[in-house]
């Protein structure tokens, strides 16, 4: 199979795994058949197998450890060391501005950062002493959060949106959810540093996806290779086009390409006149691209979600569990076939302008450091 399909397959498999799982996880009916797929596949496997897993899964992400902060390190590490040992080179001997390469450090720097003190600062861990302080911070709306629930692991009343994570084995205030890529749990007071570390993360990867973008097509101009021709497999002649040279990155050298010119008027030690294989020349730089241009997508996706959460005044739990509100506190409501459905209403969304505020000023942290 070519590279260009085999890519373009798993950018869809990936695409298609989250619309679904976002989907499965809003619709009830879907979560039953679910269920039962995973029923049926468990037939399939071995019982030692499936206690082997399901410990291994219980290990990663229902208690806390650090497999995922050292995976997070080790990859962009990889990522990092591949940027500079292939990329920041060439771009050098083609005269690419030193801001521009440079950018994707200076980012990681500041990811760096945002990633450390999401990782080590408390997200707002309900407790006696703080307890009386967190109950005045919002109102309880009566449906999602009532009035006078105590928790009853940690034997204390549970302030509107908070959660118990089971996984830290605390109440969080301002609960969003548990991060295993920071093995901690997102909440009140680390939000911000969150929201800081997954721009800067998706920016980075952004920004790399660019300049080997540029890298690649400032070769292929350079070498006036796109005014070249090539024939096809049905004998016919053909103007070289962007899914030609994307496709020649996952062949094999064929005896129908081996007069294919190249000429590279402008730093032609970076390509060797007798390779007739513009990207075979580079092939971890476009494997670089590939990865990072996945990995900007999926980022990007979800920062969107974040930031709509953020602008609305809602967390991923709300969000998840806002949809079944009305169903849980009003079983007795009418429910005639003409009538609407009833759908939560968010009650905490004061203004675009008043919920950002809320999230990079929080108040319960404002409170406690006057107290001190």
């Amino acid at each position: 199979m070519d590279f260009l399909f085999l890519f373009l397959f798993y950018l869809a498999l990936l695409v298609i795994g989250v619309i679904t799982i976002c989907i499965c996880s809003k619709i009830h009916c879907l979560k039953g058949l679910v269920r039962g797929g995973a029923q049926i596949f468990s037939y399939l496997i071995p019982e030692c197998v499936q206690r082997a897993l399901l410990r291994l899964l219980h290990y990663l992400f229902h208690t806390r450890n650090h497999t995922f902060v050292i995976l997070h390190l080790v990859l962009q590490g990889m990522v990092y060391t591949e940027y500079t040992w292939e990329i920041f080179g060439l771009c050098q001997e083609l005269e690419f501005s030193l801001y521009y390469l440079f950018l994707p450090y200076l980012l990681l720097i500041i990811n760096l950062v945002f990633f450390a003190l999401t990782c080590v600062t408390d997200p707002g861990t309900v407790t006696k002493e703080n307890e009386s302080v967190f109950l005045q911070v919002y109102e309880f709306d009566e449906v999602m959060f009532p009035k006078n629930v105590s928790c009853s692991t940690c034997d204390l009343r549970k302030p509107a949106r908070s959660k118990h994570c089971s996984v830290c084995n605390r109440c969080v205030h301002r609960f969003d959810h548990h991060c295993v890529w920071v093995n901690n749990c997102i909440g009140a007071w680390n939000t911000r540093y969150f929201l800081f570390y997954l721009l800067t993360l998706t920016a980075s990867a952004a920004t790399m996806a660019v300049v080997s973008t540029v890298f690649l097509v400032r070769l292929v101009m350079g070498s006036d290779l796109y005014l070249e021709t090539y024939i096809d497999d049905l004998g016919r002649s053909q103007v070289v086009d962007t899914v030609f040279l994307v496709q020649l990155t996952g062949r094999a050298p064929s005896p129908e390409y081996a007069a294919f010119p190249i000429s590279f008027s402008v730093h032609t030690a970076l390509i060797p006149r007798e390779t007739p294989y513009l990207f075979l020349t580079f092939p971890r730089i476009v494997f670089l691209l590939g990865f990072v241009l996945v990995l900007s997508f999926l980022l990007g996706g979800y920062l969107c979600f974040a930031l709509y959460l953020a602008a609305t005044n809602q967390t991923t739990n709300e969000w998840y569990r806002g949809d079944r509100a009305w169903c849980q506190h009003c079983p007795h409501a009418a429910q005639t076939p003409s009538a609407e459905p009833r759908v939560y209403r968010n009650a905490y969304c004061r203004g675009l302008w008043s919920n950002l505020q809320e999230i990079f000023l929080p108040a319960a942290a404002h409170y406690e450091r006057k107290k001190k």
